[in-house]
This record gives structure tokens, C-alpha cells and sequence, in this order.
């Protein structure tokens, strides 16, 4: 009686903040999502595996988010992060005893001491310091699915050089069999940006950048990593077009004038319930990938801050936090209202919403995937992606939402949840098409990350991966000596962390202006550094202790992707 399948995919990544900072910019945002997202989710996924309910949630993992939550730097980090705010909720509770505040103002002190306690002691106990080996262990029981991302969340379709994008998924992959013993089926396109094969020219006049020339669609890097889907906006879904089909024995058919379309109707439709192959144009042969495609609607419902459900009045509000210890002890209100207006937090008053919302959902959901199969005849797939830290960090009360949601699924006749990877094999989509470039940012396009404020960042990354590309490119690699090749690895992770498109983001948003403008421009400078300190090497001369010492210093600090290659600068 089923109608279709529901995907939920959860975005997870943070740029590299290890070593760069502390609150309220820096490694806290890694803490935050730690204790408020991610070991919730695991609590949640463990909780349910344990009633018998499989999850079937998608998630991708940054690689570079895996590389910060495995450090071993981290762990201690963490626990030093839980302890502070421990302390922090009893002096709260003793200066507001003091003060004369409300008693139930002072309980909710008590209620964080209580709630870091549990989340230092789950961390430590439950999951042995490790989130990544505890999704590692619930992939492994096929309780959920992980997905890769690009290596560093580089914004793939404005990188200069196609080399750069394969770096990113050849890293990306690299990365993902070494946390999780397996090669990923799925990849998250940071910022869902694409851009299909065509003679492509920089937006910015920065030669050889700026001058025509091919550059290969994005799912030809896919294909060639054998990732076979990806996830896409429904806006590009709107404005695709057919290509053509392959029928049973893999053979393509390109023409809807063909034989083979005239016994098979083309049931081509626009419908975000609908998955298809992308390829940039009928020459199939360069590679395809699956897609599925965010379902505008249905995701407005959790995502939006105004008609979504985190603006429930009783929840906890996001923004106000006590000047002293930025604990929370307000609920949303009003989430129109001056922070003067909130009123404090009732941890025993969300249950009833949670309830209702998640039932509200469920019903669209089921109501969605019917009228889609009796409209069609055809099996849905209905996808809503989110960014993981919507779940439990800017909505405090998220990962209680997904608990119930995935309860009541689990129990609808109308719908499963499953993971990306069963969807796919279950309707093994043969239907191809072609979408447009574009992104899930703003306006559909690149306009978030290539605009006045910021395109100034770009025209040092495509200084920066020329520079790169003309040293590897006029030297041997065999020949390169062991310190000229470490040095020059190093070079690479900074070009990478440079590339991370959050930089970008958070200029444009202005939500840490000066941090990301920082970040990039040190990245910039070391990269540019050790390119120096490299070119002498190379040339035989003897490096001084002064510039030993700064390799090892930016080795240490930036101490990512120990697997890295020079050969993985190439294209495919």
C-alpha cells in the first residue's frame, strides 16, 4: 500500500576552526554543535535502533569536520568546553539567589548543569570521545546512511581549475574510506552548487581564468569517483530538460523521435517526487549521476524561522543568552518580539508541540506522496534536506522533532523513511536530463559567494591555485625530494581550507565578517609562504632554522588529511 519513500538528509560540516580561535569565534562553534547536535542525533538513532526502529537517516560528513572531531586535540577540548559550561550554570544559579530571581530562573540553572553533565558524560562513556566511530557503528548496522562532501566544502563550480574540484572529491573519498571503511554512495555538492560541462570563463578578469576554455560538468567527477547521486534544489529541477533514457540493456536513446520513446512513453516531469541521472548533454558516456531533489515546500515547513516549526513560541529562543555565562533561559515568545520581551523557558511545556508538529508533518508528507501516486501512477521520492545544526543548535528541541518523526513513519501505511542509497537502488532512475548551474543559496545562483563584498577572495584563490599549478605542473613528482614534497603538501592543505566556501558565506552575511575575512587571508598568506619556502627547496638550497620552524608550526596547527597526495592535483 506504500505510495512512495521519504529521504531525510542532514548536511553536516563546519569550516576548519580547530587551532583558529576560541568563542565566539572558533573552535566553540565545533563544541556547540557537538553537545547540542550531534550527540542528541546519536542519542536519538541509538534510542530507536534500541526500540527496534531503524532510523534510515541520510547524513554527508564533511571531511574536514571529520578531521576536526578526530584530532585528538579535540576530545580535551570538548571535555574542558562541558566543564565550563557546568560551572558556569552554578555561578548563574548563585548570583541569581543573590539577585532575588524568579525560582524557576534559578532551576533552569539547574536544568544546564544537568543537561552538559549528560552530554560530557555521553560523550566520554557512551561513545568513547569518538562521534565519528559512533556513526561509523550505526552505518555499520545499517541504521543510517553517510554521505561524503567536498574535502573542505569548496565551492565547486567557481574553483579555477577542474584539478581543484577533483582534488576535492578525490580527497573527499580518500577521507570517507578512512573514517568508515567503505567508499561513499552519496555526496553533498557543498552549497547543492553545480554546473554542468560547457566553455566556461571566471567572473572575475583574472587570467588565464578569465579566457574560454572547457570545463567538465560536475557529475563527470562524480561518475569518475563512482559517487552515484547527488542532492539538488528543486529551482534547478524546474528548469531542466530531457536528454534521453537508457533502457534495460544500458543501451541511450537520446531523441523522444526515437523508436525507443515511441514504445516507452517519456514520462518526463518536473516534479521534485521524481529522481532522474544528470548529464551536461547526450554524450553519456563522460559519466551520470543521480539526484535528489529538495522538496521546496515540505522543507519550508521545518526550515523556515517565520512559518516553520522552530518558531513555536514555547521552544527555546536561539539568540538570547545571558551575558555572563550565554547560557539560554528564554523561550522564542514571540519571535518577532525585542529580546526584553522574552519569557523564560519551560523545558516540560514542548512535549504537546513536538507532538502535534511532528503529526502536522507526517500528514503532508503522506498527503504529498498520495496524490503525487494517484496524479501518476508512479512511486515517489520525497527528499527534504536540512543543515544538521538546525537540529538541536538553532532549534534547541530539533532532534526530539526527528525522534517522533521518524516513530510515527515508522507506523504510517502510506510511507517509509529510507536511506538515500535504498531509494536508488529501488527505482534505479534511467530517465537523463540536464539541469541548469546554480546553487541552493540565495537567488538560486552564486551570488552569496561571488558578489562585491567578496569576490576579492576569489581572485586570490585562482592567484593562489595558478602558483600551485605551475610548480607541480613544471616539476617531476618523482623527483621531488621528501622535504620539498612535504612542504609542498602543506601548501595544498592551506589552498584547500582557503577554498571552503563558508569564508565566503560568512562575508556576505556579516554574521563573522572580520573572522572569515582573517581566516582566509592567513590561509592565503601561508599558502603563499611555504610556496616560497618550497621553490628554494626545490632549487637544492638549505632551508634556515627559522623557516623549518614555521613549516612545523602551520604543520601542527593545520594538521589535516595526513593521506594527501601531490598526484591528486590532476584532472580526471
Amino acid at each position: 500500500m506504500h505510495n512512495g519513500n521519504y529521504v531525510l538528509i542532514l548536511h553536516t560540516h563546519l569550516p576548519f576552526v580547530l587551532h583558529h580561535g576560541i568563542s565566539p569565534h572558533g573552535v566553540d562553534w565545533l563544541n556547540e554543535a557537538v553537545a547540542e547536535c550531534y550527540i542528541p542525533l546519536l542519542n536519538v538513532f541509538n534510542d530507536l535502533l534500541n526500540e527496534g526502529i531503524k532510523p534510515n537517516v541520510t547524513l554527508d560528513i564533511s571531511p574536514i569536520l571529520c578531521e576536526q572531531m578526530e584530532n585528538p586535540d579535540f576530545k580535551h577540548i570538548f571535555v574542558k568546553y562541558c566543564d565550563q559550561k557546568i560551572e558556569a550554570a552554578k555561578i548563574d544559579r548563585e548570583d541569581f539567589k543573590r539577585w532575588g530571581y524568579d525560582p524557576h530562573h534559578i532551576w533552569l540553572t539547574e536544568f544546564w548543569e544537568n543537561w552538559f553533565s549528560a552530554r560530557k558524560s555521553d560523550f566520554i562513556e557512551k561513545y568513547n570521545s569518538s562521534i565519528i566511530q559512533a556513526l561509523k557503528e550505526l552505518q555499520d548496522k545499517d541504521a543510517i546512511e553517510i554521505m561524503t562532501c567536498g574535502a573542505t566544502h569548496g565551492y565547486f563550480p567557481l574553483l579555477g581549475y577542474d584539478k581543484s574540484i577533483n582534488l576535492q572529491v578525490k580527497a573527499a573519498v580518500e577521507n570517507y574510506q578512512k573514517y568508515f571503511g567503505r567508499r561513499p554512495r552519496g555526496i553533498w555538492l557543498p552549497e547543492c552548487a553545480y554546473r554542468p560541462a560547457y566553455f566556461w570563463k571566471s567572473l572575475i578578469p583574472v587570467a588565464p581564468f578569465n579566457q574560454k576554455h572547457f570545463r567538465r560538468g560536475i557529475e563527470e567527477f562524480l561518475h569518475h569517483h563512482q559517487i552515484d547521486y547527488f542532492v539538488t534544489d528543486q529551482k534547478l529541477l524546474e528548469e531542466s530538460k530531457p536528454i534521453g533514457a537508457f533502457d534495460s540493456e544500458k543501451k541511450f536513446f537520446n531523441t523522444v523521435l526515437s523508436p525507443f520513446f515511441q514504445s516507452t512513453p517519456w514520462n518526463f516531469d518536473k516534479n521534485p517526487l521524481r529522481t532522474y541521472l544528470v548529464s551536461s548533454g547526450d554524450e553519456v558516456e563522460r559519466g551520470t549521476a543521480g539526484i535528489f531533489t529538495r522538496h521546496r515546500d515540505l522543507s519550508m515547513l521545518v526550515w523556515s524561522g517565520e512559518i516553520g516549526y522552530p518558531g513555536e513560541p514555547d521552544y527555546l529562543d536561539f539568540h538570547k543568552k545571558h551575558l555572563k555565562s550565554y547560557l539560554r533561559y528564554w523561550r522564542v515568545t514571540d519571535n518577532k518580539a525585542d529580546m526584553m520581551y522574552k519569557n523564560l523557558y519551560h523545558p516540560d511545556w514542548i512535549w504537546k508541540k513536538i507532538d502535534l508538529q511532528t503529526n502536522h508533518f507526517i500528514h503532508h508528507i503522506e498527503n504529498t506522496v498520495n496524490y503525487y501516486k494517484n496524479l501518476t501512477n508512479k512511486f515517489a521520492t520525497l527528499t527534504t534536506p536540512f543543515d544538521t545544526e538546525l537540529f538541536g543548535h538553532w532549534w534547541f528541541e530539533g532532534p526530539e522533532f526527528i525522534r517522533n518523526l521518524i516513530r510515527g513513519i515508522h507506523h504510517s501505511p502510506w510511507v517509509n523513511m529510507v536511506k538515500a542509497s535504498q531509494q536508488y537502488d529501488l527505482l534505479n532512475p534511467q530517465e537523463v536530463i540536464s539541469i541548469p548551474e546554480g546553487s541552493w543559496g540565495e537567488n538560486n545562483n552564486h551570488d552569496v559567494w561571488m558578489n562585491d563584498g567578496n569576490k576579492w577572495t576569489w581572485e586570490q584563490i585562482y592567484n593562489d591555485e595558478l602558483r600551485l599549478n605551475n610548480i607541480l605542473s613544471s616539476t617531476k613528482l618523482d623527483n621531488i625530494d621528501n622535504h620539498s614534497k612535504r612542504i609542498l603538501l602543506q601548501a595544498l592543505r592551506e589552498l584547500m581550507l582557503m577554498q571552503s566556501s563558508d569564508w565566503q558565506f560568512l562575508i556576505f552575511t556579516q554574521s563573522a565578517k572580520d573572522y572569515a575575512e582573517q581566516r582566509f587571508f592567513f590561509h592565503h598568506s601561508d599558502f603563499n609562504k611555504l610556496c616560497d619556502i618550497a621553490q628554494k627547496s626545490l632549487k637544492g638550497e638549505i632551508l634556515s632554522d627559522e623557516e623549518w620552524l614555521y613549516v612545523e608550526e602551520i604543520e601542527e596547527r593545520d594538521a589535516v588529511f595526513p593521506e594527501l597526495k601531490l598526484d591528486w592535483w590532476q584532472d580526471i
